[in-house]
């Protein structure tokens, strides 16, 4: 016998449950997931059957408590949307340092297209909404690591030959707690090189001595940085998904040979176009001080003044190295700022002697190609082979190579791999310094830019009106 009160489902009830089941079977369909079906029976008792009390805190006597839930069951559900929109569809970046200057600004906040490339299902699924891998107020972790998914990218599609691409930093998977902001692996290389120096027979190692060398070094700081984590913390492991988003412009495709001559990018001996607003140091002698509406017009920030002063070096793109020649009151040489330094360069462990600007030529790894492995270049693919496909790789003292315990000396590659560089050439930490950007570590593309603010300029007028609602492709 049916009670006075007993709940029975209208047509409506029955319509919006379908159409919600079918937008999740039709979502799970969209990235080959299966497990998310166990929700289904949850959405459709939500809206038809409801035999669970979903808004049990609407009968609450005490109008506190209800006001108090009816906030949390609002946040709570804009946390859930908001967690698959970011992961799925889109989300926001800020642009943090100058690298891709004047293509992107510092200031600059953009919309990143998860859809460009196919959204990556996440490998990292226990991690709370907007925090990348830091809970606010630097309470710890924001995520769970014990739990990890395989790579798996939604409807994938390539990278294209100078896009800019969000990614996650390939080299983050190491950090000290106290020393975050920096590259782990450099890091430890610059430690031994000021305490012990290179050796003074470097020049005369074989090439299998320099790479053992360079490995033994990076080890034995890695080690003593491990253990004194009074001064360099906690040292500790990050997921793909969790390691910091960069920025760059993709200057290398998988297949491509890659080699830097003069600061210009070939691609299989081909010059690669340079992006309009590329821009380079210049070694600047002036006569007296530029004055402040030509530095505007030139698009230099007090920052790049303030390293002026401290190194002489001003970072300029053709039109602004071409508007200060004009000022013959002003300049009295500008000349192209060289650097011949080697040791921070990737491969860190190679010895290789490339620089900045003559950098190569190294073949970009791709996915089902083979490469000939040997002591020349091991240094370069080791990085890939090992650490993001995950294999067991040894070098012996005769410099005999060893993966998963077979001599061998070929690989084929499981994955696609990127070159990376910004615009602004000579102060970007990019793929010259930290090496190949794989496949699964790239999170979207940015396609707007909806808000750009100055940090130079006063309260009201730091924003950048030029740049709002601009597409990215225009800086292209």
């Amino acid at each position: 016998m049916k009670t006075e009160n007993e709940y029975k489902p209208t047509w409506k009830n029955w319509a919006k449950g379908i159409v919600a089941c079918s937008l999740l079977v039709g979502f799970l369909v969209w990235i080959r997931s299966w497990l998310g079906i166990i929700a289904l029976p949850f959405v459709f008792d939500a809206y038809v059957t409801k035999k669970i009390k979903w808004d049990w805190w609407k009968e609450l006597e005490n109008p506190i408590s209800r006001t108090i839930m009816s906030w949390v069951d609002a946040i709570v559900f804009a946390l859930v949307a908001v967690y698959f929109v970011n992961i799925y569809f889109f989300q926001n970046y800020t642009i943090p340092s100058s690298s891709l200057e004047k293509s992107l600004l510092v200031g600059d906040y953009l919309f990143v297209s998860k859809m460009a490339y196919g959204p990556r299902v996440p490998q990292t699924p226990l991690h709370a909404p907007l925090c990348q891998h830091t809970l606010p107020l630097n309470l710890g972790k924001s995520y769970i690591e014990s739990l990890q998914w395989d790579y798996k990218r939604v409807s994938p599609k390539p990278v294209k030959l100078n896009d800019i691409v969000v990614f996650n930093y390939p080299a983050g998977d190491t950090i000290a707690e106290k020393m975050q902001g920096h590259d782990y692996y450099l890091e430890c290389k610059a430690m031994y090189l000021r305490s012990y120096g290179l050796p003074a027979n470097l020049d005369s190692m074989s090439q299998a001595e320099r790479y053992h060398f360079y490995s033994a070094a990076i080890n034995y700081a890695s080690d003593y940085v491990k253990q004194d984590r009074q001064d360099f913390g906690e040292v500790s492991w990050r997921p793909v998904d969790r390691r910091e988003n960069y920025v760059k412009r993709c200057v290398g495709l998988p297949g491509q040979t890659l080699q830097i001559k003069d600061h210009i990018i070939y691609l299989d001996g081909k010059a690669n176009k340079e992006p309009e607003n590329v821009q380079y140091n210049y070694a600047v002698r002036l006569k007296q001080d530029i004055p402040e509406q030509l530095l505007r017009d030139m698009d230099i920030s007090n920052d790049d003044m303030a390293e002026f002063h401290m190194t002489g070096f001003l970072p300029l793109t053709a039109k602004a190295k071409k508007m200060l020649e004009a000022r013959k009151d002003i300049v009295e040489s500008i000349e192209f700022a060289t650097d011949d330094e080697t040791e921070s360069l990737y491969p860190l462990n190679g010895g290789l002697k490339w620089t900045r600007d003559n950098y190569g030529p190294i073949w970009i790894p791709k996915k089902g190609a083979s490469v000939r492995l040997s002591i020349d270049n091991i240094a370069i693919y080791e990085r890939p082979i090992r650490v993001y496909e995950g294999n067991d790789l040894k070098v012996d003292n005769d410099g005999r190579i060893f993966i998963n315990g077979k001599e061998t000396d070929e690989y084929t590659f499981k994955m696609d791999y990127y070159w990376m560089q910004g615009d602004n050439r000579h102060k970007s930490a990019d793929s010259r310094y930290w090496g190949f950007v794989p496949e699964d570590h790239i999170v979207g593309k940015p396609i707007m830019i909806w808000l750009s603010l100055d940090k130079d300029r006063g309260l009201f007028s730091s924003i950048r009106w030029n740049r709002m609602f601009r597409w990215v492709e225009n800086y292209n």
